[in-house]
């Protein structure tokens, strides 16, 4: 299967402060917020939700097609996607630009602070999927990038009936009602969180129910309280994978995704496709940046048979091991 993952290509700055944010600030003085959070680590990791998905999909055996721009100071980063076998043919560089950073701040209790700078991704406005020769693709993964680039990228995929995931995740804040109203109808998938849904229905004034009508599929993630899945009038209740430690919660929903996706292209059902996505999510948690986890398929089969009590149904053939024999005995 064809996957065009479009999206940020970023350095993050990762910190972590001692405590929670939530004791130092006081209710009623909301409106003239002022904190500071002095952080006692900080590491900088790759990142970006493009390039984050598509680290976990080729880790499952996916080829996937990366599209998004980066900046001058890109060099250490596009030495690390080859060596990790990520196609770079559709990564433009932008002259005299950086490449966009991402600064976030987690507390104790795993709730996160950020900030993102954009940087080289504001070009990716003016590139299209006609331009690169990418009409083709059986589906187009839009997650967070320009905002104007994905409202581009969503509608050229209607225009032109190209099936797509639309992950708006932590650009819902600077979507507006109307833009999200205009970019989410049509898509095969609709991927936010817990709160980034609620963020939905109140700028675009929808309930639940009419979201549901607007996408074929439904995936909302809510933490440690597992994800679900809305399809064809059914709720599909997906578990949380329990960690053998929590590391660092930043790119653990883009490795669902990009597990999801992968499972997704073997044919497997849609409910298999949430639990790879949520076992992918905790390797990710478990450790600190956002494409450091990595496992066997072998390790990977009897984790998913020891968290879900069933084996992998691989008919055919399973992306992870590139063929089902190398995955599971039960092919």
């Amino acid at each position: 299967m064809r996957i065009v993952v479009t999206g940020s290509i970023a350095y993050d700055y990762l910190m972590t402060f001692p405590g929670r944010f939530t004791d130092q600030i006081i209710a009623d003085k909301l409106a003239r917020l002022s904190v500071s959070f002095l952080v006692d680590e900080m590491v900088r990791q790759r990142g970006g939700t493009a390039a984050n998905i598509a680290y976990s999909l080729k880790l499952l055996g996916g080829d996937p097609i990366v599209l998004g721009t980066v900046g001058q100071d890109f060099g250490d980063y596009a030495a690390w996607l080859r060596e990790n076998g990520i196609r770079m043919d559709h990564i433009v560089e932008v002259p005299h630009k950086f490449t966009a950073s991402f600064f976030v701040s987690t507390d104790e209790e795993q709730n996160q602070i950020a900030n993102f700078y954009a940087g080289a991704m504001s070009d990716c406005q003016e590139i299209s999927l006609a331009d690169r020769g990418l009409t083709d693709a059986d589906v187009v993964i839009i997650s967070p990038n320009d905002p104007q680039a994905m409202l581009n990228y969503a509608a050229e995929c209607r225009d032109r009936g190209i099936p797509f995931a639309y992950d708006p995740s932590q650009q819902t804040a600077r979507l507006s009602g109307e833009a999200l109203r205009a970019s989410i109808p049509g898509a095969g998938w609709l991927m936010v969180n817990d709160y980034e849904l609620a963020v939905i229905e109140e700028k675009t004034g929808w309930q639940i129910d009419r979201i549901r009508q607007e996408v074929d599929t439904l995936i909302v993630t809510e933490g440690r309280a597992g994800s679900f899945i809305c399809r064809d009038g059914e709720e599909i209740r997906i578990p949380a994978m329990p960690p053998q430690q929590v590391a660092e919660p930043t790119g653990v929903g883009d490795a669902y995704r990009g597990a999801f996706f992968a499972a997704h292209s073997a044919g497997l059902a849609v409910d298999v496709c949430g639990r790879v996505g949520a076992l992918c999510a905790t390797y990710a948690l478990e450790q600190v940046g956002t494409t450091n986890h990595r496992f066997t398929p072998q390790e990977f089969a009897l984790r998913y048979e020891q968290a879900f009590g069933e084996k992998l149904d691989c008919s055919g053939q399973w992306l992870v091991a590139r063929n089902c024999s190398a995955l599971t005995t039960s092919c």
